[in-house]
């Protein structure tokens, strides 16, 4: 650098997150544009490649299943704007929501397709804007800064320029928060749903995040935010008008200190091109409540084949774990999970089933359960390890 020339400032960071608008149904839509503007609620069941419903383009509307006619123990997985308007929602049960909105048309879950209109969308994002983080198939965030325009109406030329060339490709909306870093982004996406684009602003923080529920901030779950309500606190502006101290003293160290942090809307994390998985997991929820004893056949079988789901996972990906764990859910709703480190990292379906039988075997067994899960973590890649295990551990007397 020249002497006496001083560099130039560093652009406002500006990050966007995007969210495509009610992305499962949305993608159904295109495949049933008869049911545009009717509440349709996606889930119950995978959708197989002979079914019936797969060749009904052309179905009258009153010829679709209904949701009230639903009878199992499958749960949401999205629904359009107009079932959300009932209360439906994802993750609900279908029976509950049934009795919300009986009417609302009832389709089959389709991921294959999912994942098709997903590669799609991110890889039109890619062209324009290149520095962008996968969170998941749905949604991501996005490095505006230093893009050509990105800077201008504050990203919101980028941002429409992206909603239209999505749109052009797939069909599909999405919405976009555009800000100073990816906790007030993610916030911002949700101001103006569907296929909407919210700018904020530094200046912006008192006016327009304050104001809103302490559980709009990504990380403060139902706990925490039934603790703060305890507490008097019920916006992100009352959060903030609490010394940091205080935060800590009743929420710990950590968590306290990023909640006052995230308050005053400090976000520093990066956008992340590439991240590895933390875990990889398969779990399945039962048509019928199971008796550990009484249906042990049956739920071997299934304990069985999410073992090796788990393992053709980790395989197919190119990482192997050491930490492998069970996920139970009990006809009451209650969760139990356990875990245990072996000594070395596997890939081996036979040695992740063996651990997690021995896992199962530290959990009281007494009620039905509804749900079971299979989780392998601490991964790595095979050749980033010095030494891979050469036998699997002694494990006797299978619970299942």
């Amino acid at each position: 650098m020249l002497a006496g020339l001083t560099p130039p400032a560093p652009l406002p960071r500006r990050i966007a997150h995007l969210d495509m608008d009610a992305f499962y149904a949305s993608v159904e839509l295109l495949r049933y544009p008869q049911l545009k503007g009717l509440p349709v609620v996606i889930g119950g069941g995978r959708r197989r490649t002979d079914s019936v419903l797969a060749q009904r383009e052309n179905l009258p509307v009153e010829a679709f299943p209904l949701l009230g006619d639903y009878v199992g123990r499958g749960v949401i997985t999205t629904a359009t704007y107009p079932a959300r308007a009932f209360g439906v929602g994802s993750a609900m049960g279908m029976m509950k929501a049934a009795k919300l909105c009986p009417q609302a048309i009832l389709l089959p879950v389709d991921f294959d397709e999912y994942r098709r209109f997903s590669r799609i969308f991110k890889s039109t994002i890619l062209e324009i804007a290149p520095r962008m983080e996968d969170r998941g198939v749905d949604e991501v965030y996005a490095d505006f800064t230093d893009v050509p325009g990105g800077q201008r109406e504050g990203g919101r030329v980028l941002a429409r320029l992206i909603q239209k060339s999505i749109f052009e490709r797939t069909g599909l909306t999405c919405s976009i928060g555009v800000a100073p870093n990816k906790l007030i982004a993610k916030m911002a996406s949700e101001f103006d749903k569907p296929n909407g684009i919210s700018i904020v602003h530094e200046a912006d923080l008192e006016t327009r995040i304050w104001p809103l529920p302490a559980r709009k901030i990504n990380g403060i779950g139902p706990k925490a935010d039934a603790r703060l309500q305890a507490l008097g606190i019920t916006t992100i502006g009352e959060m903030a008008a609490k010394d940091r101290a205080w935060l800590v003293e009743h929420f710990g160290r950590a968590y306290g200190a990023w909640m006052h942090e995230a308050s005053w809307g400090r976000d520093s994390r990066p956008v992340v091109t590439e991240s590895e998985p933390v875990s990889m997991s398969r779990e399945t929820t039962f048509e019928r409540d199971l008796h550990a004893v009484r249906d042990r056949a049956e739920l071997s079988a299934i304990f069985t084949q999410l073992c090796e789901k788990v393992a053709e996972d980790l395989q197919r990906k190119g990482y192997v774990g050491k930490t492998i764990g069970i996920k139970l859910r009990f006809d009451d709703f209650k969760i139990a999970t356990r875990d245990q480190t072996i000594a070395q990292h596997t890939a081996d379906a036979r040695l992740i089933r063996q651990t997690a039988g021995q896992c199962l075997k530290r959990v009281p067994l007494e009620r039905r359960l509804r749900l079971l899960g299979v989780r392998v973590g601490t991964l790595a890649r095979p050749q980033e390890l010095a030494q891979q295990a050469e036998a699997p551990l002694p494990v006797t007397g299978e619970l299942f």
